[in-house]
């Protein structure tokens, strides 16, 4: 590890070492304002170097059966699980997050990551089909695409990675990974890990960087055959552009406007603490978080009465409490975006019934300068306003009223997004009409954020191109072969 006296250094991973960059960027810890880590502000050269031990990590990698990738994958889950600890408190302090959160959510889901891509890598089966009256027969190869390119965003800076790295080196393919500059340093501590579970040089490659510079590096280099981006819709535009000359495969994971869906025959005693967390989980840095609810008429003053009173018990502090509902947003920058939409939310005639200039924050001392702000509801909002339309990625929600089935699906679906959404009611033929109407990848009823990683995972319109989980994942990261043979007479 490299370091100075105050800060941690990080290091480019490249063909199995760390390399010093000739630049670094300030990252902070979003709890106290402070600058507390030097991050690699890499560029095309690095890419270059990234790029040439990809390649010639990727025949020797790519020729391994899938159950010797498996045993690696595996080796690689246990190696963070051992140390889960020191991952959860780097995790949350890097990125704001509650030390509970990266406890039970990041790091786990990061260690079950690789668990499940070595297993589903072990059960893929090819097709074949029989032509009998031409003597032919078909069959179908699935061969890795070769160097994969990786971005991962800042909400939830490993999890997010894994999700990414597991299938691409499962399927045999060799990876350079660029995860934000603001959260790097999980990321960096598994490079440490990878040599000892058995990955060999090349195979995985970490550059550490700002987008318009190493990813763009990343995105526009002609040896990288396909990329996996997880992050903003422009972000995504701007990679399908720079990208488009060279024809890569593209999976992009964009942003949200979630609706949570409650009908008046709602169990409320399950809805209202859901759809707290639903909002307000990881300080509402989830793409997945709901930021607009839909109540019916008849319960939707009992449900504010409710939703809000359970907001106000949400405690916001210093995230290595483990007693704290809420830590810090990622940035001063982020803060500021999060409160000048909720300042045009009420100059658009909107009212907020708790938090941001509502409520007072009360924070220890060490973290006056940290980048906190109260969970936020706003209500009397019309659904063409920017806090109805605008991915805002903070602790706010805005909560309106609806009277019919028909009404609250054509609302629902009336943003440019359609990632997910939550349903809650106990009529079931309500539910499946419901979910089939709406215009989203995904749709929970009467829960939310249940994963099963077998099933595929992305969202419509401007949330994205692809879709990611076991199946789609083995099909994104690796190409079809159909290979057709003729049986010939012997004579």
């Amino acid at each position: 590890m490299a370091g100075s006296k105050t800060h941690l250094v990080l290091e480019n991973y490249i063909g199995g070492q760390f390399i010093p960059c000739s630049s670094y960027l300030d990252s902070y810890d979003p709890s106290t304002g402070e600058v507390y880590c030097k991050v690699p502000d890499s560029g095309r050269e690095e890419v270059e170097a990234a790029v040439n031990a990809a390649q010639n990590a990727f025949p020797g990698w790519s020729a391994k059966s899938p159950q010797e990738r498996s045993k690696i994958l595996s080796k690689l889950a246990d190696l963070i699980e051992e140390d889960l600890e020191s991952f959860a408190q780097a995790e949350s302090k890097d990125q704001g997050k509650t030390i509970t959160f990266a406890r039970t959510v990041d790091i786990p889901r990061s260690v079950y990551n690789f668990r499940f891509f070595s297993s589903s890598i072990l059960h893929q089966t090819a097709e074949c089909t029989q032509m009998d009256h031409v003597g032919c027969m078909h069959y179908t190869e699935r061969t890795p695409v070769g160097i994969a390119g990786l971005i991962s965003p800042w909400n939830l800076p490993l999890y997010l990675l894994t999700w990414k790295i597991a299938p691409a080196i499962a399927c045999g393919n060799t990876v350079i990974a660029k995860p934000s500059e603001m959260t790097s340093a999980t990321a960096w501590m598994m490079c440490k890990l990878l040599n000892k579970a058995g990955i060999p040089p090349g195979v995985v490659n970490i550059i550490f960087g700002s987008g318009p510079k190493a990813g763009d590096a990343l995105v526009s280099h002609p040896q990288v055959s396909l990329i996996s981006f997880t992050g903003s819709t422009l972000t995504g535009q701007r990679i399908i552009e720079r990208s488009a000359p060279y024809c890569k495969k593209l999976s992009l994971e964009l942003g949200g406007k979630n609706p949570a869906i409650i009908f008046e025959d709602a169990n409320l005693d399950e809805c209202v603490p859901t759809t707290v967390r639903s909002s307000f989980a990881n300080q509402g840095e989830i793409c997945l978080c709901t930021s607009r609810i839909f109540v019916q008429r008849n319960i939707c003053n009992e449900f504010l009465r409710r939703f809000v009173e359970a907001v106000k018990k949400w405690k916001v502090g210093n995230p290595s409490d483990p007693t704290i509902d809420q830590g810090a947003l990622i940035s001063k920058e982020h803060l500021a975006k999060v409160k000048n939409h909720i300042k045009k939310a009420e100059s658009e005639g909107g009212k907020i019934l708790c938090g941001e200039g509502i409520d007072t924050l009360t924070l220890p001392t060490r973290n006056w300068d940290g980048y906190f702000m109260l969970p936020t509801v706003i209500t009397e909002i019309a659904d063409d306003s920017s806090c109805m339309q605008d991915e805002i990625f903070g602790p706010v929600t805005c909560v309106t009223v609806f009277d019919t089935e028909e009404e609250v699906i054509r609302r629902a679906n009336g943003v440019k997004y359609g990632l997910a959404a939550t349903v809650w009611s106990r009529d079931v033929g309500r539910v499946h009409r419901v979910a089939k109407k709406l215009q989203c990848g995904l749709v929970w009823t009467n829960c939310w954020l249940i994963r099963d990683l077998n099933l595929p995972f992305g969202g419509m319109k401007a949330s994205g191109v692809g879709r990611e989980g076991a199946r789609d994942s083995y099909e994104f990261f690796t190409e079809v072969k159909t290979i057709t043979i003729k049986h010939t007479e012997m004579h």
